[in-house]
């Protein structure tokens, strides 16, 4: 809401001032233009009205932002460096040139022109900001802490910033800073979300166990609820000994959001509820989290390149290792084959050959099915 507040109010300051330079277009088509977001028109109706060679520092703010809106992002930098060029003062104008280069994915010069304000103005909350932006995006955290540290100073209210670099301090075990940072923002907002996340990460991350519960509760009971919240306060009802709430909060969590480490706690509550049959059920759960499902395709091919290089035994060690992890009707065959044909062993042979057809085949195997049928008969006599 406050940002198309001050989109309208920047629109009616441009049809003002433009509207004192000159009177070539129809002012009131412009604003209906620009109410039902037809922005490319907008621009096409400025053109046919101020032809090239455009010199007039406001026709070309007005090009650049009617180009802007309507996504011609280069032909918008172009308007807008143009209208620096007459007037390198304008702040604003640089800002809009970064703004369209941070769309564009351009974090090199959007950066340039970002620095280029803060030369000439080093209290600029909203630069420092997005230059911490960027170099979190550039996995710089040298430069990230420094630029939302300084944005802080500025203004130590504006929450966002605040826990971008809170969550900094807690990751370099900065704890004390991190606890100032997210106390000052939460003085005008105690209930704002993102800084009880970032309160939450910090109290976790120093194993303030009960600390952890208190601010996990509050944003449950504010109704904001996922995976992180949850996860984290079922460690910490663990490690308070609280282990029914424990196992209650694992259990709340959807499927997509448990892990391995999820299972394994809530393993480790019913340990402490003493219910050692639901311990056992969850520990299994968590190795299998702990599992690519690709495993037993992994050893199979390991078993096939054995093949290829003459390694039976190898090859048949492998094949038996994917069993453990699928008991796939093809593994059965292609192992009960290698026993058979290579290492003449025909036990073992035998032995995959029924498992092989105990594993339910589907119909499309209708020629191996045949094949070991045949050879189960041969083998047997």
């Amino acid at each position: 809401m406050k940002s198309i507040f001050i989109s309208l109010l920047l629109l009616l300051t441009l049809f003002t001032t433009f509207a004192q330079q000159t009177s070539k277009i129809d002012d009131g088509l412009m604003m209906e233009y620009y109410q039902g977001q037809r922005y490319l028109e907008a621009a096409d109706y400025l053109k046919k009205n101020f032809p090239e060679p455009v010199t007039d520092l406001k026709v070309l703010s007005r090009l650049a932002y009617a180009s802007q809106m309507a996504n011609k992002l280069p032909e918008a930098e172009g308007y807008y460096q143009r209208a620096y060029n007459l007037d390198t003062t304008n702040q604003n104008i640089l800002f809009n040139m970064a703004g369209i280069n941070v769309r564009r994915g351009n974090m090199a010069k959007a950066e340039q022109y970002y620095k280029m304000i803060i030369a000439k103005d080093t209290t600029n909350v909203a630069v420092y900001s997005h230059l911490g932006a960027i170099a979190q995006g550039n996995h710089d955290t040298v430069n990230a802490v420094l630029y939302y540290d300084k944005a802080n100073r500025l203004n130590p209210f504006d929450t966002d910033v605040a826990s971008e670099l809170g969550n900094y301090y807690t990751s370099l075990k900065r704890f004390d800073d991190a606890l100032r940072v997210l106390n000052k923002a939460a003085e005008s907002d105690p209930e704002n979300v993102v800084i009880l996340l970032s309160m939450m990460k910090l109290t976790y991350t120093e194993k303030k166990w009960q600390e952890t519960v208190d601010e996990c509760n509050k944003l449950l009971n504010m109704g904001v609820s996922n995976g992180e919240i949850l996860n984290k306060l079922g460690i910490s009802y663990y490690n308070i000994k609280n282990y029914a709430c424990g196992a209650e909060t694992f259990a709340g969590m959807r499927g997509i959001e448990q892990t391995e480490y999820t299972f394994y706690y809530t393993a480790l509550c019913f340990k402490g509820l003493n219910d050692q049959k639901q311990c056992i059920y969850f520990l299994k759960q968590s190795i299998l989290q702990g599992l690519s499902p690709n495993i037993a395709t992994y050893y199979g091919e390991i078993a096939d390149a054995d093949q290829k290089l003459d390694l039976h035994k190898k090859a048949a060690f492998a094949y038996q290792k994917a069993l453990q992890f699928s008991e796939s009707p093809i593994l059965y065959y292609l192992l009960a084959n290698l026993y058979d044909n290579k290492l003449k062993d025909k036990k073992n042979a035998l032995m995959y050959y029924k498992k092989y057809l105990a594993s339910r085949p589907s119909e499309k195997q209708t020629t191996y099915i045949t094949f070991v049928k045949s050879r189960i008969g041969q083998l047997q006599n």
